[in-house]
């Protein structure tokens, strides 16, 4: 048996007496079927399609039987799910009729590649035939696939947080860049000794960045959006969490459960915002540079997202989080 501070600081624990399981080393289980429900509903009702004056929506999910769970053993995150879905859709042609159908997921689980799910689509009983079927069969079953993807992409994001923690003696890894089974932690002997720069376990080491662009039109003023994105109340309300945000030129601001923080770097009311702005389980000290320009146009104001400095592989990601969290968050929030 190794001295007491010899050991392997994951089987240690950290040098607890009590042996708690420090850092979730061994094996821990988060039950995230609940969660699950909810996100899958929201992701599906909805999905729309169209095509030459037609379109077909989702209006309903009927059946939603399954689990989910994510599991953490030696430093491996282990993701199981497993669901059988049923929706109820409905299309009108160009010229106003409508049709009812069905849609069917049989096979959404860790065991399957999003391109082999076995998605159905059908018309309900008496339904005459109509060419809807084979719109909800081709652009319908992609756009619901897409939707099946995202929700596994966040299953393996937002709730992976936690499960593998930073020790003393290792240098943390993000769970999120690390695919299932793939160990998230490395022994602190086998980072190089040396000066250090910065606070950051990757200063030094040059990350491929990658930038986009995204437009959105509101319905309020510039200077009411203005106000949306710096001060802290507003943050809360539309983020439906605690936040910190301190609206001022060099401010911090911290959101969102801690997942999302940064600083702003240049501030001009009713026309624009800088930030310096991260992901939690980007690299360390790594932050990408957001730059949100204003333009009234009559009673709505025309948003332009510019983001440079996004670590290759995250742009999707950072996308569909400021899609998502910002700008439908609030619209549905206030209304704008």
């Amino acid at each position: 048996m190794a001295k007491w501070g010899e050991g392997d600081p994951r089987w240690i624990v950290e040098e607890r007496s009590d042996a708690t399981n420090v850092n979730n080393w061994h094996w821990t289980e988060r039950d995230v079927t609940a969660w699950s429900t909810d996100k899958l509903t929201e992701l599906l009702v909805g999905c729309r399609v169209e095509r030459d004056g037609a379109s077909c929506r989702l209006t309903d999910v009927t059946k939603l039987e399954g689990e989910a769970s994510i599991n953490n053993r030696k430093g491996k995150l282990i993701f199981f799910y497993e669901w059988v879905i049923k929706a109820s859709w409905m299309g009108t042609t160009a010229i106003g009729i409508k049709y009812k159908g069905t849609l069917e997921v049989a096979n959404l689980s860790d065991e399957n590649d999003m391109d082999d799910l076995d998605i159905s689509v059908s018309l309900c009983k008496d339904e005459p035939v109509t060419p809807l079927l084979g719109l909800m069969k081709k652009e319908g079953v992609e756009r619901v696939r897409k939707a099946l993807g995202e929700y596994v992409t966040l299953l393996k994001s937002a709730f992976s947080h936690g499960m593998i923690l930073p020790t003393a003696n290792t240098v943390s890894l993000s769970s999120v860049d690390v695919a299932p089974q793939i160990s998230t932690s490395v022994p602190a002997k086998a980072v190089p000794q040396g000066p250090q720069q910065g606070s950051g376990s990757t200063a030094g080491v040059r990350i491929s960045t990658c930038s986009f662009s995204l437009k959105e039109t509101f319905l309020t003023s510039p200077d009411e959006l203005y106000r949306t994105f710096i001060n802290q109340e507003f943050v809360q309300v539309f983020t439906l969490s605690a936040a910190q945000v301190d609206g001022c030129r060099g401010g911090k601001f911290q959101m969102l459960d801690g997942n999302v923080n940064g600083e702003f770097s240049e501030l001009i009311p009713e026309e624009k915002i800088v930030m310096r702005w991260r992901f939690k389980t980007w690299p360390s000290e790594h932050y990408a540079t957001i730059t949100l320009l204003l333009k009234g146009v009559g009673n709505e104001t025309e948003l332009r997202l510019d983001c440079k400095g996004v670590p290759s592989g995250e742009e999707e990601r950072t996308k569909e989080g400021w899609r998502r969290y910002y700008f439908k968050a609030i619209k549905q929030t206030f209304g704008y």
